[in-house]
């Protein structure tokens, strides 16, 4: 909330006590403005659009239509903000940056009161369009995914009007720094995007030319060029740089390569580290401009405990008061039966839980598998029931017409060592029927890539998981292995719902210095590139609240 009413100081004014005619002719200029712009005409000022069309004739409207920018320690911050604006992965070009720097010159030489007029409100709405983006992101992820359920908003107009202090105490500077996400993640992101930046102004890196596998104890002239690419990372620091023995140096350099880039580190350079490799260094600056969008997207305000499901990294995490009090592999959905991303909250628990076959899955995956073998249900100790939760006898069913007719049936899983959830399973209210458990699958967790569900979370060490989601004294782990041991199904509610946030992100960082980049398996980085690379527009979810 503080964040919001900082963006909301936006605003800004000063009311004149007697004014001249210079400063009438402003006024007068002004409200011709804004006036335009209430009329559906918002003005155009050096070949910039006015795109804040109810902050700021709001703002100018409670000022009597008086300059707003009068402090000129608030100007100056403002164009230092647009001057390092990129460090976020955001351009100036949106903010007006050419035309202001133009204007200022020109209003330094001349009081011609129009030119002050367009000035004042060209650096108004600079202002609010940068607490938007960094406030809300450039990027609407309702467009890119219309079931997106954690839009966020500026905060309402009347504190808009409230809150009219920073530009004219000249705070502007800690203005803008409040605005970005306080999470450390941001930062850290900032701070990658700045290295790779580095990176290539010193001339980025040569790739490693194609040929068989490098591997411990070759001696090919390609290893110097491996060499080389390592070098510019700091993946390896040691070893002689001409020499082209793929020596215990270059595998620990090429294994902390392989780690930091999603990869099995095996220490050998195949077809999926030679690409990595050499993926162009402007190709990873727009994967970290990409992440740090996601990160305006929801880290404004994330609550003191929650639970973090990393889609692209195969992770889940457990978050109570800004640490991690625990981490679990995980294996997600398929890229064709992707993972949604939302935001729901944890509310109950299930152990030994059945499993009711979702329609898609019935559709494509059980119902062919019953046409070709009936008795794959005595096998996977599933039973067939009516929509009622009546037992349908199997040998009446005639599994020839499916799956190209409709079935009339549901097929649930018995509880057990076989069901696809495991012995226990975590539930969140949402539309996809999407949640996280165990798995009989804990085989697939030993691979690097864990795309490999049907859609839901499967996690390891699920008991304890459950533990510290209960939080409670009546439920420890014995007494939850215990349960597992009845057989029976038995629901456990939370005395409080714990959030749960699904999010997909493709960048991580380590928190000590380290950049770690994720496939996309997905294939969503470019949607949300190609938004970043867009002008500047108010997105069509609302900004403000009502």
């Amino acid at each position: 909330m503080i964040k919001r009413i900082y963006f909301l100081v936006i605003c800004l004014f000063c009311t004149p006590n007697l004014l001249s005619a210079a400063e009438t002719g402003v006024r007068d200029q002004i409200r011709q403005r804004v006036e335009s712009i209430r009329s559906g005409r918002p003005p155009i000022i050096s070949g910039e659009s006015i795109a804040s069309v109810q902050v700021l004739p709001a703002l100018y409207e409670q000022s009597d239509y008086a300059p707003v920018w009068t402090h000129s320690g608030s100007i100056d911050q403002l164009f230092e903000a647009l001057e390092t604006i990129d460090e976020d992965g955001l351009d100036a070009a949106d903010y007006h940056y050419a035309a202001l720097t133009a204007l200022r010159t020109q209003v330094a030489k001349t009081s011609d009161p129009a030119l002050s007029a367009d000035y004042d409100i060209l650096l108004t709405d600079s202002l609010v369009r940068l607490g938007y983006h960094l406030l809300v992101g450039k990027v609407d992820p309702v467009e890119l995914d219309n079931n997106w359920n954690m839009d966020d908003t500026i905060g309402d107009l009347n504190t808009v009007l409230a809150l009219a202090q920073a530009i004219d105490k000249g705070t502007v500077n800690q203005l803008v720094n409040s605005l970005r996400p306080q999470h450390a993640v941001y930062s850290e992101l900032r701070a990658a995007l700045a290295r790779y930046r580095d990176i290539q102004q010193h001339g980025g890196w040569k790739p490693v030319s194609e040929g068989p596998a490098l591997k411990p104890g070759v001696t090919d002239a390609r290893v110097l060029e491996l060499r080389q690419r390592l070098s510019v990372t700091g993946d390896i620091t040691a070893g002689d740089p001409a020499s082209t023995l793929f020596d215990a140096n270059v595998e620990s350099g090429v294994k902390r390569f392989q780690q930091h880039h999603g990869l099995e580190a095996d220490g050998i350079v195949g077809k999926s580290t030679l690409k990595a490799l050499n993926v162009p260094v402007q190709n990873r600056i727009d994967q970290i401009r990409v992440n740090l969008e996601r990160a305006r997207w929801v880290l404004h305000n994330l609550p003191d405990e929650y639970v973090l499901a990393d889609i692209a990294g195969f992770g889940v995490s457990y978050i109570r008061n800004g640490k991690v009090i625990w981490k679990s592999r995980a294996q997600v959905g398929k890229p064709f039966r992707k993972t949604p991303v939302f935001r729901s909250r944890i509310t109950y628990l299930d152990i030994n839980p059945t499993w009711t076959i979702p329609p898609t899955i019935l559709k494509n995956d059980i119902l062919p598998k019953l046409k070709k073998d009936p008795d794959y249900l005595r096998r996977m100790d599933m039973r067939v029931l009516t929509f009622a939760g009546k037992p349908v006898d199997e040998s009446t069913i005639d599994w020839s017409k499916y799956p190209s007719a409709k079935f009339p049936y549901m097929i649930r899983q018995n509880p057990g060592p076989r069901n696809a959830l495991g012995r226990i399973k975590f539930m969140f209210p949402n539309k996809y029927a999407v949640y996280l458990h165990d798995t009989p699958s804990k085989s697939l967790f030993g691979k690097t890539a864990r795309a490999l569900s049907s859609g839901c979370i499967r996690i390891e060490n699920p008991y304890d998981f459950g533990v510290l989601l209960l939080n409670n004294d009546q439920w420890d782990k014995d007494r939850i292995l215990a349960t597992v041991d009845t057989g029976k199904t038995t629901t456990v509610s939370l005395d409080k719902p714990v959030t749960v946030i699904l999010l997909y992100w493709t960048v991580n960082t380590t928190g000590e210095g380290d950049v770690i980049f994720k496939n996309d398996i997905y294939n969503r980085d470019a949607a949300v590139l190609a938004g970043l690379k867009r002008p500047f527009r108010f997105r069509k979810s609302p900004v403000l609240e009502p």
